[in-house]
């Protein structure tokens, strides 16, 4: 059977985004998802996302597959994507808000304008145990923790935005052979779930650039939900303010972890790259 995509990206972290709303069952398992996410023999992404019919108090459901199988809680950038996709198949041209159920909980997405869309993406969750990490205490943040990774001690915050993020501030961070470093942080036993790395430097108080090595995917363009945690990370460390911009290799990010309710909120642009069909 023939299965209808679309293909979007989100400052390049790309996705092939289906319409699963006829049943509340992924119609791809996690091995067509890797098949699907090939770049040479498959359509090529990061990761593949499902349109799912929504519970009693959400819009839809969104199940999200990596490119190497794996299902993590959340994507930003992918609800970004995922946002503008309901958008498009609704025939949405104005402003409008979606509640999205994900396994890290409910999301709300604001499609702001046609490709750019904010997400609230929700408190941080800081406490050892809810990332989960063995660095540290379990019910207290770990802030500036020495990790040992190849040989290097790295000083490093860890931030849940629904899905685990190791962040560590760098120099340079285009001195970093991400390619080599990044699967020893992902697999490093202190994260029994293994985790996102960001390797950020500070260009100033409200903008920072980012690398990352994503839990499942290796190198992205980009990562919203490290984006946040990045920002999260930087105010905890007394070395960014609390709206910053966030240069990726695929562009920028706008995010606000807010005084008032203590939400991060992300902005940034999507883009429909292509439609087709597989099988």
């Amino acid at each position: 059977m023939a299965i209808g995509f679309s293909k979007y990206q989100g400052l390049g972290n790309d996705f092939i985004l289906i319409d699963n709303r006829q049943d509340a069952k992924p119609i791809i398992n996690s091995t067509e998802a890797t098949l699907l996410c090939d770049r040479h023999f498959g359509i090529g992404g990061d990761g593949v996302i499902l349109l799912l019919p929504g519970t009693s108090d959400t819009d839809y459901t969104m199940r999200i597959f990596n490119s190497d199988g794996s299902e993590p809680e959340m994507c930003g950038n992918g609800i970004r994507c995922l946002a503008q996709f309901i958008a498009d198949l609704e025939n949405k041209t104005t402003e409008k808000i979606y509640h999205i159920q994900t396994l890290a909980g409910t999301i709300t997405t604001h499609l702001l304008k046609e490709g750019l869309v904010t997400v609230d993406m929700g408190e941080p969750q800081l406490k050892a145990s809810q990332i989960p990490t063995l660095l540290g205490i379990a019910d207290q943040p770990v802030i500036n923790q020495p990790l040992q990774v190849k040989d290097q001690t790295w000083l490093v915050t860890c931030v849940s935005m629904g899905n685990p993020h190791c962040i560590t501030f760098v120099e340079n961070v285009e001195s970093i052979s991400l390619e080599l470093i990044g699967p020893e942080f992902e697999d490093h036993p202190a994260f029994p779930k293994r985790i996102n790395t960001e390797f950020i430097e500070i260009i100033a108080a409200d903008q920072i650039k980012m690398r990352v090595w994503e839990r499942g995917a290796g190198i992205t363009l980009a990562c919203g939900t490290g984006a946040c945690a990045a920002v999260v990370a930087g105010v905890l460390s007394e070395k960014t303010a609390r709206r910053c911009k966030v240069d990726l290799p695929g562009g920028s990010l706008e995010i606000y972890w807010s005084e008032l309710d203590q939400k991060v909120y992300m902005s940034g642009p999507t883009k429909k790259v292509f439609v087709g069909q597989w099988g």
